[in-house]
């Protein structure tokens, strides 16, 4: 069966790091391109990067350029988010997306604060 299996999210103080990471199964991982989002309480879902099938290309938002950086290990399965600098306004639940496939990772709270 199709999963996308997130970890490494949990509480953080402001100007910390923290990375996550997005196992997957169920498809062919080395060629689907893949997105993180991010969705705070109140707020719009909000794309935070995306990467190319195979590593090449890399998209950031504006509000996490220069302080995130997206990369992936194929014959792993797995797709990362290392944060740093993190800021308050970084809180929310993170979400792992298999670009054209409808696959949704679970999501994982990312909470940033003294």
């Amino acid at each position: 069966q199709v999963q996308l299996v997130e970890s490494g999210g949990g509480s953080v103080q402001p100007g910390g790091s923290l990375r996550l990471s997005c196992a997957c199964s169920g498809f062919i991982f080395s060629s689907v391109a893949m997105r993180w989002y991010r969705q705070a309480p109140g707020k719009e879902r909000e794309l935070v990067a995306s990467i190319s099938n195979g590593g090449g290309s890399t998209y950031y938002g504006n509000s996490v350029k220069g302080r995130f950086a997206v990369s992936r290990d194929n014959p792993k399965n797995t797709v990362y988010l290392q944060m740093n600098s993190l800021k308050p306004e970084d809180t929310a639940v993170y979400y792992c997306y298999a670009m054209g496939t409808g696959y949704w990772g679970q999501g994982t709270q990312v909470t940033v604060s003294s």
